[in-house]
C-alpha cells in the first residue's frame, strides 16, 4: 500500500510541474505504465490542467486503468462543481466507450451554462446514445440551437450529424416559424445543421 502511495504522491508531483511539457510527459507516463494508484492523481489534475494537450494525454491515460475502477469515479466527477472537472468527465465517458456512461449524462449536463460542459455532454451523449432513444436525444439537443458562437454552434451540429436522421424531425420542427432576432438564430443553426447531415465535409455556414 505504501509503495502505491508513493507512485501516487509522484504522479500527483510531476504532473504539477510548472512547463506543461513535463507535465505532458508524466501523462504519458502513467499511461504507458498504468498503475490503479494513478486514478486519483489523474482526475484531480484533469480538474486543474490548463493545456489542452495535457487534459487529451490525462484521459488518455485514464483509458488505460481498469474500466471496472475508472468508470465509476468519472462518472462521480460528471458532478463536480467545478466546470472543467465535469467537461473532462464527460470528455473521459466518450473515450471509455461504454454505453453506461450515457445513463449518467443529464439534461442539465445538456443545458449546463458553461460552453466547454455543454459541448463536452453533446459530443458524449451522441455518441453513446442508445439507437432507440436517439430521437428523444434530438429533441432535448435542438433547444440549444442559437446558442453560443459558432465553435459552440458547431459542436453542436456535429453532434447532429453524428446522430443522423434521427435528428431530422427535430431539427425541420425548428424551421417553421418567424420570430424575434433569437429565433432567427434558431432557424440559421437548424438549416446549417441540416446541410451537414446532407454533407457532413460541407463548410459549417450560417445563412
Amino acid at each position: 500500500m505504501d509503495r502505491m502511495n508513493d507512485r501516487a504522491l509522484a504522479l500527483s508531483r510531476a504532473l504539477s510541474a510548472e512547463e506543461s511539457s513535463d507535465r505532458l510527459q508524466a501523462a504519458l507516463t502513467a499511461g504507458t505504465h498504468p498503475d490503479d494508484s494513478y486514478l486519483g492523481p489523474l482526475l484531480e489534475r484533469c480538474a486543474v490542467e490548463p493545456d489542452f494537450y495535457v487534459r487529451d494525454m490525462l484521459t488518455w491515460a485514464l483509458t488505460r486503468l481498469p474500466l471496472e475502477h475508472v468508470l465509476p469515479r468519472v462518472i462521480d466527477e460528471t458532478r463536480s462543481g467545478v466546470p472543467q472537472a465535469r467537461s473532462q468527465a464527460l470528455h473521459t465517458l466518450s473515450k471509455l466507450g461504454d454505453q453506461r456512461g450515457y445513463e449518467v449524462i443529464t439534461a442539465e449536463h445538456l443545458h449546463d451554462a458553461e460552453d466547454e460542459v455543454a459541448r463536452a455532454a453533446w459530443r458524449t451523449a451522441a455518441g453513446l446514445v442508445p439507437y432507440d432513444e436517439r430521437e428523444a436525444l434530438a429533441r432535448s439537443l435542438v433547444l440549444e440551437l442559437g446558442r453560443g458562437d459558432l465553435t459552440v454552434m458547431r459542436s453542436l451540429s456535429r453532434a447532429f450529424v453524428e446522430l443522423g436522421e434521427a435528428g431530422l424531425p427535430a431539427l425541420l420542427a425548428a424551421t417553421l416559424g418567424e420570430g424575434d432576432a433569437s429565433r432567427e438564430a434558431v432557424v440559421k443553426h437548424a438549416r446549417a445543421t441540416m446541410r451537414l447531415l446532407e454533407d457532413p465535409e460541407a463548410t459549417f455556414v450560417l445563412e
